[in-house]
């Protein structure tokens, strides 16, 4: 019996896709839940098989969440949902090295089978999205570029991100001048904007 634990913030799909893997004999939903935060201390007290996680969850995001897991319940396998089919969002979930990336229109039975898979040890990656993860060129910004990009994302202001990274207010500006610029940006927002259609933040 693979026992799994699901994370979607939509109580419709939610409930959706417990229905849907209740009909399998082979595998039991021990939890549910439709904020982040509630992951891990759950997954430390039913250590689960399989973790299906939503990326965009209130709280804690999905690929936090597969990364906490990783570390804390190791024997506990993570697949992402979503429905964000980004290149992007592939490469962060690989770099969290989670098991398993479908899409949320994939069929019931393409989403049983990759549960199977991912319980049995194996990774099981969207084909199309894999596809375009190939073709997309790769990410511009440097990981501190990133950071200070996802600080600012976040409501941060150039002090506030300064003091969190130990960093002067002034080179906080320069990382940020730097990302807006290699993204052709208009300005941090528009920066903001890119990145995250892209699926880098």
């Amino acid at each position: 019996m693979v026992r799994v634990l699901i994370a979607e913030d939509m109580l419709m799909l939610r409930k959706a896709l417990v229905a849907l893997l209740e009909f399998e004999p082979d595998i039991e939903v021990v939890a549910e839940f439709s904020n982040g935060s509630d992951i891990l201390p759950r997954a430390r007290e039913l250590r689960p098989d399989v973790a299906v996680l939503d990326i965009d969850l209130p709280g804690v995001d999905g690929l936090t969440a597969a990364a906490e897991l990783r570390t804390a319940v190791p024997e506990c396998r993570t697949m992402m949902l979503t429905s964000l089919g980004r290149p992007g969002n592939l490469r962060r979930a690989l770099a969290a090295q989670v098991s398993g990336f479908l899409l949320k229109d994939s069929s019931p039975d393409k989403l049983s089978d990759a549960i199977r898979a991912v319980a049995r040890g194996e990774r099981v990656i969207d084909p199309q999205l894999a596809l375009a993860a190939l073709d997309d060129g790769p990410q511009p910004l440097t990981p501190r570029e990133l950071e200070v990009l996802r600080f600012a994302a976040q409501g941060e202001d150039s002090p506030q991100i300064a003091a969190k990274l130990c960093l002067s207010v002034g080179t906080v500006r320069n990382y940020l001048t730097s990302a807006v610029t290699k993204l052709d940006a208009r300005n941090r927002v528009d920066a903001i904007r890119i990145a995250r259609e892209a699926g880098w933040l």
